[in-house]
């Protein structure tokens, strides 16, 4: 069957056909609706008088007419299209600009990078010195104390005098080191040397210790020291032997107090030599 369409304001009895309804031509519109959907807009065509075989060879001819639509747009822009090639000459000198741009951009940040990294070596270096002469000048002030204390020691152990010569710690205690009052006294225990001054010597003998080993044994001035330091220690030993050798022996008390200085240096064997010279 002929493809037959009814067109408004046309006469069927002029055409000398049937008085048929024939369909009207597919409206173009109908296809450019954003929310087009074929089988919606195919069971809106129920009523239309048309076969489908005579629908599919309409969408046919209308897909054929777009195609051919399509390919004369493309024809007739096709210059222009080509031409748009040439009109993006010069381009390339443009993105070279920004090449060129972009790599001194890129040498300026590495510039202020290695100029910062060289201010923080720097800054570093400088911390570390700080820090170093921090370090020297705690060490300085603990060598004067040092110093101080041992001076301060010698002095009350009598090891030095106004002109600098050593008396000789083997003879008897001195009247200053026999207490019989006071506070130098021990109860119980009159003519003793005093434990108290003893012991204050044997304290101030450790503190001085403690610093040096807080400085550093290996350091020059501690080195120095060490003879000094010997001298202090045997000073000591002799005075608590001398105080151990002159006690009664009836008084416990004073004897565990001297016994626990010899512990305290360090030296419980040399306490038994001396209990045993004591008792033969």
């Amino acid at each position: 069957m002929s493809n037959r369409f009814f067109f408004e304001g046309s006469d069927s009895e002029n055409s000398g056909e049937d008085n048929l309804p024939y369909p009207k031509p597919l409206a173009r519109s109908a296809f450019l609706t954003p929310e087009f959907d074929p089988h919606t807009y195919l069971s809106t065509l129920r009523n239309r008088h048309q076969t489908l075989e005579d629908l599919r060879t309409d969408l046919r001819s209308r897909s054929q007419e777009i195609s051919k639509e399509l390919l004369d747009l493309v024809n007739e822009n096709y210059e222009d299209f080509l031409s748009l090639g040439s009109s993006l000459r010069g381009g390339d000198e443009k993105i070279e600009e920004v090449r060129l741009g972009l790599l001194g951009f890129k040498r300026d940040v590495e510039g202020m990078k290695s100029l910062v990294d060289q201010r923080r070596n720097e800054v570093t270096a400088l911390i570390d010195q700080r820090k170093a002469i921090r370090r020297q000048m705690q060490i300085g002030r603990a060598l004067l104390d040092l110093d101080q204390r041992l001076c301060g020691l010698e002095q009350s152990l009598m090891m030095t005098t106004v002109n600098g010569s050593q008396p000789d710690h083997a003879a008897p205690a001195s009247d200053d080191e026999i207490s019989d009052s006071g506070e130098e006294s021990d109860e119980g225990h009159a003519g003793a040397m005093s434990t108290s001054r003893l012991r204050k010597h044997t304290q101030q003998y450790l503190l001085a210790q403690h610093i040096m080993k807080r400085v550093g044994l290996n350091h020059p001035f501690i080195v120095r020291l060490e003879a000094r330091m010997t001298k202090v220690k045997d000073t000591i030993l002799l005075d608590v032997g001398n105080a151990l050798k002159q006690a009664g022996g009836q008084d416990t008390k004073y004897l565990m107090k001297l016994l626990a200085i010899y512990r305290d240096l360090g030296e419980s064997q040399e306490a038994s030599k001396v209990l045993k010279q004591r008792h033969p």
